[in-house]
């Protein structure tokens, strides 16, 4: 979900998310009077829903935004017989942290 696509979804649910892992953070004076302005315009949303959401289209975007990173290897070819390399960069040790953590949090949940 993009940042933008918040503002519809907090007009039309409340609903909590499933398999949240509790954080305690401290947000910076800026950071937070936005979020109290948000909870003042969308009252019918808790601030945890706020936070949430506004965490999840941030790591969304950051995830979407992760440069490609082209290797020395083929891994395959493309429909146009195109070879495809391997990304050298971050986002595949990115990935697979991000699905052994996942487990991790599936095998305690």
């Amino acid at each position: 979900m993009k940042a933008k696509e918040l503002l519809t979804e907090w007009e039309n649910t409340t609903e909590r998310w499933k398999g949240e892992v509790e954080y305690v953070l401290n947000l910076p004076a800026k950071d937070a009077a936005r979020l109290e302005a948000l909870a003042a315009l969308y009252p019918a949303v808790d601030k945890t829903t706020l936070i949430n959401q506004l965490i999840h289209a941030a790591l969304e975007e950051i995830e979407s935004s992760m440069p490609y990173v082209q290797g020395p290897k083929v891994v395959a070819h493309d429909e146009l017989g195109d070879p495809m390399y391997e990304d050298v960069g971050l986002t595949p040790e990115y990935l697979k942290l991000r699905a052994k953590f996942a487990e991790q949090f599936r095998q305690a949940g």
